[in-house]
């Protein structure tokens, strides 16, 4: 959630970053109704500051008249009875002026709120404009010595590839068919090697962060309440990739939500609290499954593991002090431990900036990391994939956004209390991590060499197949 103080002094700001993002939201209007539910407050205060003034001056002013009225006939008795009602009348009066302007407060409450949850977060000024992921820039790329993306794959291995589709089916790693017959489209079952190599990557990706770079292991929700996907800045925007666990229609309290990313619970996990800011950074990380409808992807990538339902995936979090070089800072250390994982498991990747189109509602910068895969991209002379690179990873700097909407605070050194700071990362998710290191490790018999990292957790098994 922006911050109303910083849309009062500088409205054209955020006006200007829902247009670069791309996301149509009435800014103007949430202005008006600012202004018009401050001038309702500010009556309301004034009116309230009358009634307390006028209870304290009115008890002793009655007292007094009624004192009077004891003595009193005729007209001058009237003319006191008239005067002790009027000052009787007042506060009531007040009160009911009291009691219309928090109606018409009420009134635009809903909407002011609506709106400013629809905001998105302005972009930073070094991000480059774009519409579209098309637009989004290659900042660097890198390759293992014995794999140039450049060349062919044939060029570099000296045979044709295979998918990862064609390779999961040959050595029976994954059934689709009997996914799809059990939830429907866009779903699977690992087997045997297969799952093995997907719990051996998870292994070795929390092992990975929290071993070797101290960020601390958690266990989050994967279903929650509505308030920690408004909190994180999933909704209202992403609600409809959201699969929604309708509790209150049987009866239940609350309705309840599957979460599309380990960041929802990690940052919902200090909702509504006070940090010690000596306590900060906070470095968390979990291993979580996540589920995504993929609303309006139809279409798109609707075969093998590449996009997918339901899926796992190890997330890092920062939560730090509320300072954009700390922020910027974290931003590159989170792409550098991603980068590590990488060549760890000689991958070929490369970083794209994300124009302000791609960004979404909530990140002020992202960093996409995409993993060479052979299987994807143009078809060549041959009918076969040319490769390509797709997307394995995204770092995302958030700054205040998500802190403020989760009401997550410190006490600086002044003693004021200052929202946090967050930031988030993919260390790895997987299946879809398992497309380039099958194809990227497939070998000319149809066998699949495990990466040396990866032996370890594969009870030492150097090759799948053959």
């Amino acid at each position: 959630m922006i911050d109303v103080k910083q849309l009062r002094s500088d409205p054209q700001r955020f006006i200007d970053g829902a247009r670069d993002k791309g996301i149509d939201v009435d800014v103007p209007r949430l202005v008006k109704l600012d202004e018009q539910m401050r001038a309702l407050k500010t009556k309301m205060e004034e009116r309230r500051a009358e009634q307390n003034r006028i209870s304290k001056e009115t008890g002793p002013q009655i007292g007094k008249l009624k004192g009077q009225l004891k003595s009193a006939s005729g007209q001058a008795k009237a003319a006191l009875e008239k005067q002790i009602r009027e000052l009787e009348e007042r506060p009531a009066r007040l009160k009911g002026e009291i009691q219309g302007l928090g109606e018409s407060l009420a009134k635009l409450q809903p909407e002011f709120d609506a709106l400013l949850l629809s905001v998105p977060l302005p972009p930073d000024p070094d991000v480059p404009k774009g519409k579209t992921a098309d637009d989004n820039i290659e900042i660097k790329t890198w390759h293992p010595k014995w794999f140039d993306p450049k060349k062919s794959f044939k060029q570099n291995k000296g045979f044709a590839p295979k998918t990862h589709i064609e390779l999961v089916r040959d050595l029976g790693l994954v059934s689709f068919e009997r996914g799809v017959k059990m939830a429907g489209t866009r779903h699977y079952v690992l087997t045997g090697e297969g799952m093995r190599l997907h719990q051996a990557v998870l292994r070795f990706a929390l092992d990975f962060i929290t071993t070797e770079h101290g960020f601390k292991a958690m266990s989050v929700p994967v279903i929650v309440r509505q308030e920690c996907m408004v909190g994180t800045g999933f909704f209202p925007a992403g609600r409809e990739q959201a699969y929604h666990i309708e509790e209150t229609s049987r009866g239940g309290g609350h309705d309840l939500y599957l979460t599309g990313t380990g960041e929802v619970g990690l940052m919902g996990f200090h909702q509504d609290e006070i940090l010690d800011a000596h306590s900060l950074p906070l470095k968390y990380a979990t291993v979580s499954t996540c589920f995504r409808r993929e609303a309006g992807a139809a279409g798109k990538d609707t075969a093998g593991l590449y996009r997918i339902h339901q899926f796992d995936k190890v997330e890092q979090v920062v939560i730090c002090g509320a300072d954009e070089a700390e922020s910027r800072a974290w931003h590159k250390k989170m792409i550098g431990i991603v980068e590590e994982l990488l060549q760890r498991l000689e991958l070929p990747y490369r970083l794209l900036q994300c124009c302000t189109g791609d960004l979404g509602p909530k990140n002020a910068d992202m960093i996409d990391v995409e993993s060479w895969m052979p299987g994807r991209g143009p078809d060549g002379a041959d009918g076969r994939p040319t490769g390509a690179y797709g997307e394995t990873h995204s770092a995302s700097r958030l700054y205040d956004f998500q802190c403020r909407r989760l009401n997550m605070r410190y006490k600086d050194e002044k003693g004021a209390s200052v929202f946090c700071h967050s930031l988030n990362n993919t260390v790895l998710a997987s299946p879809r991590i398992l497309i380039p290191i099958l194809e990227m490790y497939q070998n000319q018999d149809g066998s699949v060499t495990v990466p040396t990292a990866l032996r370890p957790s594969m009870g030492g098994a150097q090759r799948i197949g053959g």
